[in-house]
């Protein structure tokens, strides 16, 4: 049986656990779940917003690909990946992934894997709101990201 992950793009926000269970539900051969939820940090009381631009119709299929090799790669059982747009609040969701697998290191391994390629490969733009009202620069990439993606090849 194939896999295909499920994958999302949207405005509102998502329910942690209703996606696990949505994952999880009826498969007995899962062993372990592991979720990433990234939020949107205040960066120190100065952030108030991040303003989450993608592009529609690449974003998920780039989405889809790393799901797919994620899947392949690790044997997931389930693989869940949301992304919020629009302009999201300090501590709101941004993103969420969540991997099934037999075993907890396959679950890791796959959600970090889909986390270090999203923040990478996937079509996503950031620019911060300030809490004094100062709307600053889109946010560029950071070698950090190229560095985590780099170590799975």
């Amino acid at each position: 049986m194939t896999v295909a992950p499920t994958i999302r793009v949207q405005h509102e926000d998502f329910d942690l656990q209703a996606e696990v269970n949505l994952l999880s539900k009826g498969k007995a051969g899962i062993g372990a779940v592991v979720t990433f939820s990234g939020l949107c940090r205040d960066e120190g009381g100065t952030l108030a917003a991040l303003e989450l631009e993608h592009y529609p119709g690449m974003a998920e299929a780039e989405m889809r690909r790393i799901g797919d090799l994620a899947i392949a790669r690790f044997g997931l059982l389930g693989l869940t990946a949301i992304h919020r747009y629009g302009k999201i609040a300090a501590g709101e969701n941004i993103v969420l992934v969540v991997a099934a697998a037999p075993h907890r290191q396959a679950a890791f391994d796959g959600a970090n894997f889909v986390m270090d390629f999203l923040k990478t490969a996937a079509p996503f733009w950031k620019k911060e709101h300030g809490k004094d009202g100062a709307t600053g620069d889109w946010v560029a990439a950071r070698d950090a990201d190229d560095a985590a993606r780099d170590r799975w090849k």
